[in-house]
C-alpha cells in the first residue's frame, strides 16, 4: 500500500506540472481543466488494481484525489 501511496503522489506532481503548464497556454483554461479531468477518472476507472482485497475503495480514493487535485486549481487571473 505505501508503494502506491508513493506512485499517486508521484503521479499528482506530475499531474500538476502539466496542468499548470497546459492550462496558462490555452484560451480557455477552465474548459480544459474540466476534460483533462474527465478523461484522468476515465482512466482511472478503467485501471486493474492488482493485489487488493478492496479494489473499488482503492479506486473511490484515487477518484477522490484527482477531484481534490483539480478543486485546488483555478483559472490564471484576467490581471
Amino acid at each position: 500500500m505505501n508503494e502506491l501511496n508513493g506512485r499517486m503522489l508521484g503521479l499528482q506532481i506530475l499531474l500538476t506540472g502539466v496542468i499548470a503548464r497546459m492550462a496558462g497556454e490555452k484560451r480557455d483554461p477552465v474548459g480544459f481543466l474540466t476534460e483533462f479531468r474527465d478523461e484522468i477518472q476515465a482512466v482511472v476507472r478503467g485501471i486493474r488494481i492488482a493485489g487488493s482485497d478492496d479494489e473499488a475503495a482503492i479506486r473511490a480514493q484515487a477518484l477522490g484525489a484527482i477531484d481534490e487535485l483539480f478543486s485546488l486549481m483555478k483559472p490564471p487571473s484576467q490581471d
